[in-house]
């Protein structure tokens, strides 16, 4: 650390310059005001010497310090010397010149009341200068404290101001996630997001951003675009991820959606082009599908996502509709990816169940054991809320994945649709 010193006595000068510079941080001592008042007005200008202004040599074998000097990170002030009006007026240079470097002032045991008027300025503590000069072994461990309370209170700072950037991330993204969702006649569409598990960031909660998202919107011939996707990793770069993609699936909509696979493969080339989502490994998995309400079918094109499940409850089937291998690669990948478009019938009073995989991912609270509430315990909901509304339904999903964590939460964001026909 770099301490300034303004001192009026020589022999305890000296003492403090050893006690303070015991670790190899550097000491600048100054023996009058006006000295005072230039050592921290200097910061940042070129190196002059300055006449009462002993700085500490740097030791055998250290780095050369710059020909500018840099700010100091404490301040420690003998506070009636010549009288309090002058220093009090050096104090407030100091301040002014360095603003935010802590400042310790020393005062004679009787007149320890003046002190009150520099801790309202902005001295940040003070040491009473005892005639027996036991003070000398405290001033080391009173700077550092006040130079540690200082850095912590600007961490705290960055964090909040962090706090808050991520929170306008997070509100952007939610800002994108339908709220009301319409169905075609004989169709129920009910639709869900939730935020990973409320982490702790400056000691206040934070909801992350995340990279799940999900959409319907109906087409002009009356059928129903749904669509649910996941970035990889987590926070605010998963977050842009979908944001790039969901403003490239609005920019082109108008462009036909009758081929899904065509459509998914025009998506990836464009995303292979957006480095935000393509850097360090970054990539995106989507289902992309478009619900025929005439004929009772949904096209749909995997991009490295997890299969739609398809529960049939006069039958109480429910299954994956195809195969893993059904799934593309994920977007962002290859930008010359060939994808397939697969058809798979809704009958009557059925449900189709489109998700991210926050939601079969979540994992108990004993991580060890490494179970997850899983495909079953999805199919197992639904089996047991069949008989229940879509928005029921809806709810005993979530509500069963989080009782399986056993009260963790959980550990990444979740985007869910549920379609019915009725």
């Amino acid at each position: 650390m770099k301490f300034l010193v303004y001192w009026d006595q020589p022999d305890e000068a000296e003492l403090l310059r050893l006690y303070l510079a015991v670790d190899g941080d550097e000491v600048t001592l100054c023996r009058d005001l006006e000295t005072l008042r230039q050592a921290v007005g200097r910061v940042g200008e070129p190196r002059p010497a300055l006449a009462g202004v002993e700085e500490r040599p740097q030791p055998v074998g250290a780095a050369p310090s710059s020909d500018a000097a840099e700010p100091y990170d404490g301040v420690l002030m003998a506070i009636d010397s010549p009288d309090y009006d002058q220093t009090f007026a050096a104090f407030e240079a100091v301040a002014s010149a360095q603003p935010g470097v802590p400042v310790l002032a020393a005062c004679p045991p009787d007149d320890v009341y003046r002190v009150a008027r520099f801790l309202t300025a902005g001295v940040r503590s003070y040491v009473i200068r005892d005639p027996a000069g036991d003070f000398l072994f405290l001033v080391r461990s009173l700077l550092e404290s006040v130079v540690e309370a200082v850095r912590a209170e600007r961490e705290r700072a960055v964090a909040e101001r962090l706090r808050e950037e991520v929170e306008s991330v997070r509100q952007l993204q939610q800002s994108i996630i339908p709220n009301d969702l319409i169905a075609p006649a004989g169709y129920e569409i009910v639709g869900r997001y939730e935020a990973s598990q409320i982490r702790v960031l400056g000691g206040q909660p934070v909801t992350l951003a995340g990279g799940d998202y999900y959409d319907a919107f109906v087409l002009p011939d009356d059928r129903v675009v749904l669509l649910v996707g996941d970035a990889s990793g987590h926070g605010m770069k998963a977050c842009l991820s979908i944001l790039t993609m969901h403003t490239l699936i609005r920019m082109i909509r108008e462009g036909g959606h009758a081929d899904t696979s065509a459509f998914v493969g025009a998506i990836n080339r464009q995303i292979c082009r957006e480095t935000p989502v393509g850097d360090d490994g970054g990539f995106i998995t989507l289902l992309y599908a478009i619900l025929d309400p005439a004929t009772h079918t949904v096209e749909w094109t995997s991009a490295g996502h997890p299969m739609p499940i398809l529960q049939q409850t006069e039958s109480d089937e429910i299954d994956d509709v195809a195969g893993y291998d059904a799934a593309g690669l994920p977007l962002g990948v290859v930008d010359d990816a060939e994808y397939t478009a697969h058809r798979t019938s809704l009958p009557c009073g059925s449900r189709l169940l489109l998700y991210t995989d926050g939601l079969p991912e979540a994992h108990a609270r004993d991580q060890s054991s490494h179970c997850e509430f899983g495909k079953d315990g999805m199919m197992e909901a639904l089996r047991r809320s069949g008989g229940q509304s879509l928005a029921e339904t809806m709810q005993a999903l979530f509500r069963k994945s989080e009782a399986f964590t056993e009260g963790a939460g959980r550990h990444d964001d979740t985007s869910v649709l549920l379609v019915e026909r009725m």
